[in-house]
């Protein structure tokens, strides 16, 4: 089975909190925008000369967090019960 085929088994439970702030003073000052690459579920996309995301379809790895070389990025688990349920893993 293909990854994209086991990722579209996972389930998400939808926070309204959102478990990921950006400080767009932070990330207008980065030329190389590492976050667009780092998230492997894609939740971050360069659009109208600045950096936008979704949290609704993240897959907690913490990668755009660790990626930021701003550190304009917050990110934290989910509330409890909330957030990806993985079927595979």
């Amino acid at each position: 089975m293909k990854i994209e085929e086991k990722l579209a088994l996972n389930k998400f439970d939808i926070d309204r909190e959102i478990h990921i702030t950006l400080e767009e003073e932070k990330c207008r000052g980065c030329d190389w925008k590492p976050c667009l690459y780092a998230c492997p579920a894609e939740c971050y996309v360069f659009r109208e000369n600045h950096v936008t995301f979704s949290y609704e379809g993240c897959l907690e790895c913490g990668s755009c967090r660790i990626s930021c070389p701003q550190g304009a990025i917050r990110w934290v688990y989910p509330r409890g019960g909330f957030g990806i349920c993985y079927q595979y893993g």
